[in-house]
């Protein structure tokens, strides 16, 4: 069957998952909107698992393609609370929870935050009481199969799937929750959907449409199949549908949600309605660097000047001070440069980290890039590179034409760079300092095995493969195919080869795990969490 594309109804798709549902979504952002163009569509969700890794990269690539961005999330709803220890398996339903406004996208980083923070058990989890305090700003949608009012309907008690509609009624208040319909041609949808239907109804919610899309076309089927099974650790044969026993998972136009919903329009344009209402926008280029207090009875700018001249009659000799001088003439330049755009306070904080690992003896690098050209720097300490002796420019470092932070590139040995970050931490506050998450990927050989595993192919056979591809960095499987001949010629005559490297190809990239970066420590001027969302690393440590 093919896919209609005609725009005849208003309709948003408000239930994506994106690759940030990290091996359950395989809707590629950089690709995502081209898909939403081709359905005649204006606006479109970003609801991933739990997280909100994806946001601002989603957010930049909708305003980019002149499509809507809605920001939210499919939260995990804890049974009970979201401090409680409870198996795997046990309840963990599922919410849709879009930003409205302002007040919303801080509440749900909140949410999000503390899910994490405080409720993470397999999952990040909320719970009821956090919807209480973080709810205003938020539109909520019942969610998939695996929320609260489906899952009680499974489990016919149609009288709690009641009260639990009308207990997230009151909450978010009229017009700002809704049942949720879906249908992907599960035996599940059969007994579930008339009942939603009939619930709304006798209650007055007012019902929304969507499609749970975990990849953009219907021919990806069979590659999100594969992405769970990596996730799960099962073949192909052993993932007995995972809730992926449908082709249907996936990103409809509206003539293909028209018909599911035969005759009722209005499910459909309800969605647009709440896309219409959702108006967060994302400001880029505000600076929030933490306060720096001085000595008492100093200002900022005083005791940058203070340090700088104190480093200059040390890096310089006494000759420097002298008003005439070179050094102490292209240090002043620099002062009013650095005045001018008011980086003083950036300046301070570089140098007081800096300072502080010296003098507890933790190795610090001589500095790297652009800010090796600014005698600023060299005084203070934070380079080890005399800028004059080498004629480095401070211009490439700062140029008030060209308005943008400092880049200071600092290395500290990594066997007591944890003492350096736990000194900011102090100093800040622990809840204004935080390490940043990095992403492992899906990467040529590694994806081969992963796919190989879920294909059930030999080891051997699939290392092997994998070896072929050359150890270069960043090397992509097309890249392999040109660069080795033997490996081309194997995927061009074995079916089974090329069945191997055609899968790795479409999951090549996508993210696979989490992790914490090295030495990338966020500092802000409050708590984190009042600006980004807050998740837990690897070891359990707080990351952003």
């Amino acid at each position: 069957m093919s896919e209609p594309t005609a725009n005849t109804r208003p309709f948003a798709h408000l239930h994506i998952h994106t690759e940030y549902s990290l091996l359950d979504g395989a809707c590629r952002i950089d690709q995502l909107m081209d898909r939403v163009k081709e359905c005649g569509q204006s606006a479109i969700a970003i609801t991933d698992h739990g997280v909100m890794y994806g946001c601002v990269q989603f957010y930049k690539a909708a305003k980019k393609a002149g499509i809507k961005p809605i920001i939210g999330c499919e939260a995990y709803g804890a049974t009970r609370t979201r401090f409680d220890k409870v198996n795997k398996i046990d309840g963990n339903n599922h919410l849709i929870l879009l930003c409205k406004n302002e007040t919303g996208y801080k509440n749900l980083i909140k949410m999000v935050s503390a899910a994490f923070v405080e409720g993470f058990y397999s999952k990040p989890r909320v719970d009821k009481q956090l919807l209480e305090q973080y709810h205003e700003g938020l539109i909520c949608l019942s969610a998939c199969l695996a929320g609260e009012i489906p899952q009680a309907i499974l489990a016919g008690d149609y009288e709690r799937a009641k009260s639990t509609a009308l207990w997230y009624q009151e909450l978010f208040g009229k017009g700002n929750y809704y049942i949720e319909l879906q249908d992907h041609g599960l035996e599940e949808d059969t007994i579930v959907l008339p009942q939603l239907i009939k619930l709304a109804r006798e209650t007055g919610i007012p019902m929304a449409a969507t499609n749970d899309a975990h990849y953009m076309r219907k021919s990806d089927a069979k590659a999100q199949r594969v992405l769970v099974c990596v996730q799960i650790q099962k073949t192909i044969d052993e993932e007995n549908g995972m809730g992926f026993s449908t082709d249907e998972f996936y990103l409809k136009s509206e003539a293909e949600m028209q018909e599911l919903f035969p005759g009722h329009p209005e499910y459909l344009e309800v969605t647009q309605e709440i896309a219409d209402r959702c108006k967060v926008e994302f400001t880029f280029g505000e600076y929030h660097l933490p306060e720096f207090i001085p000595p008492e009875g100093l200002t900022n700018d005083r005791y940058l000047r203070k340090l700088c001249y104190e480093g200059l009659r040390e890096r310089y000799g006494d000759a420097a001070m002298e008003e005439d001088n070179s050094y102490r003439i292209r240090l002043e330049s620099e002062l009013n440069v650095i005045e001018t755009m008011g980086y003083v306070e950036y300046f301070l904080i570089v140098w007081d980290f800096i300072n502080y690992a010296r003098t507890q003896g933790i190795k610090v690098g001589p500095g790297r890039g652009s800010a090796a050209g600014s005698i600023v720097s060299y005084c203070l300490g934070i380079t080890s590179i005399d800028p004059i002796k080498y004629q480095l420019l401070f211009e490439r470092f700062l140029n008030p034409e060209r308005v943008s932070m400092p880049d200071i590139d600092v290395d500290f040995c990594f066997e007591r760079r944890q003492e350096v970050i736990d000194y900011v931490g102090r100093k800040y506050g622990a809840d204004r300092v935080v390490q940043i998450v990095t992403f492992g990927t899906m990467a040529a050989r590694g994806v081969i095995r992963d796919v190989g595993r879920v294909m059930d192919l030999p080891y051997a056979f699939v290392d092997s493969i994998a070896k072929m591809v050359p150890t270069e960095l960043n090397i992509t499987l097309d890249k392999a195919l040109k660069m080795n001949p033997e490996f081309k010629k194997l995927y061009q005559e074995d079916e089974q080869v090329k069945e191997l490297i055609d899968m790795s190809r479409r999951l090549e990239g996508l993210p696979r795990h989490t992790s914490m970066h090295a030495a990338g420590v966020v500092i802000g001027q409050r708590a984190i969490e009042e600006f980004v969302p807050l998740s837990l690393g690897s070891d359990g440590s707080v990351t952003t």
